[in-house]
């Protein structure tokens, strides 16, 4: 019997003993059966169910958290494209917002089940309405970090793919330095393909600090991997 994966602070430690292997099915892709085989033996799959995150994405969170320490209590945080929940959930905790100590607007045009401490709002943070119903939920506090996870749907064609996250990152970018305050933080998906390049110049400009991390949960076989800038001038 296999043994389940042990999760140490901000991430997943040791992998099955047993890999699980996924027989072809009848109707089913070949890509499919390698997507579901691989979600089996994902260790941060597994953590995920067991300690009730909504995603994998947490660990992403927990480990960039961990080692860069912008999720302090008492802060105030929006989480743009949060569906699922799982970066919300981690933010939650990590701001206290459940207990009356951070603040935390997660935003997604779809539909999410409630987070405990998150004020949600269901529109797409691009909408000229966005930064004033943020500003009537957190009041006269400015914001202090930007977080965003998202990801258009994958058309399995690496240049398109890294071309429209890339074009989401620099909305949420526009919208960041809209909302956040002096020496905020802002965190993004990115995927590496070159354009990306540019994207730090440009960030550059209105932070201090900007660099890429790649967390330990980001699978090691994909281009996926986030932008932090921190220290904005506002």
């Amino acid at each position: 019997m296999a043994k389940g994966s042990k999760t140490g602070k901000g991430g997943a430690k040791g992998a099955r003993d047993l890999s699980v292997r996924v027989k072809s099915a009848r109707g089913r892709k070949p890509s499919s059966t390698r997507w579901l085989q691989r979600q089996l033996n994902d260790p941060y799959v597994a953590a995920a169910k067991r300690e009730g995150y909504r995603s994998r994405a947490a660990y992403k969170l927990l480990e960039m958290d961990d080692k860069l320490h912008f999720l302090k209590p008492g802060r105030v945080v929006v989480d743009l494209g949060a569906a699922p929940g799982g970066w919300s959930q981690v933010a939650s905790k990590r701001i206290r917002a459940e207990h009356g100590g951070g603040h935390l607007v997660a935003i997604d045009i779809n539909e999410m089940e409630a987070v405990a401490g998150a004020h949600f709002l269901q529109c797409d943070f691009h909408d000229d309405k966005a930064p004033d119903q943020i500003r009537e939920l957190i009041g006269e506090r400015g914001v202090d970090v930007v977080l965003s996870d998202m990801a258009e749907p994958a058309t399995g064609h690496r240049q398109t793919d890294h071309l429209r996250i890339m074009a989401l990152c620099e909305l949420a970018l526009d919208f960041a330095r809209e909302i956040l305050a002096p020496n905020g933080v802002f965190i993004a998906k990115v995927l590496a393909g070159g354009t990306e390049h540019t994207l730090l110049a440009d960030m550059k400009r209105d932070f201090a600090r900007v660099k890429h991390v790649k967390p330990k949960a980001s699978r090691a076989d994909s281009a996926e991997m986030y932008v932090v800038a921190s220290g904005y001038r506002g």
